[in-house]
């Protein structure tokens, strides 16, 4: 997790900074065969070189970026779950617990369903 590190460091907010970091690292014990990295100044986790899952910050939330196809898969968790959200990521609030499971199911999803892809995003 040394490549987040950087990232980490440059949150100003102690709470989004702790609780950004147990998402990383829950991701990273949970998927152990992920790869983490840094693009596009953002973290993310790969598998054999295609985009699985990425994250980002704002004052006001957690982004998670699981792909169209992704949030297409989970619509309805994500509605359950009471997120709001785009057509390319789930908006999770500092002031609401973290949906491990969602975040669970859209990382087995990508995994499943690029396990053949051969590109970093899909087509």
């Amino acid at each position: 997790m040394d490549v987040f590190v950087d990232f980490l460091s440059r949150i100003d907010n102690p709470e989004h900074k702790a609780r950004t970091e147990e998402v990383l690292t829950w991701v990273a014990e949970k998927f152990p065969n992920l790869v983490p990295i840094i693009a596009w100044k953002q973290p993310m986790f790969t598998d054999h070189g295609t985009f699985i899952i990425g994250f980002s910050v704002s004052k006001q939330h957690l982004a998670v970026a699981p792909e169209k196809a992704g949030m297409i898969h989970c619509a309805a968790d994500i509605a359950q779950a009471g997120y709001d959200h785009t057509k390319e990521l789930v908006r999770m609030p500092w002031n609401r617990p973290v949906e491990f499971s969602l975040l669970e199911k859209m990382i087995s999803f990508n995994l499943h369903d690029k396990a053949d892809c051969s590109t970093f995003w899909r087509k």
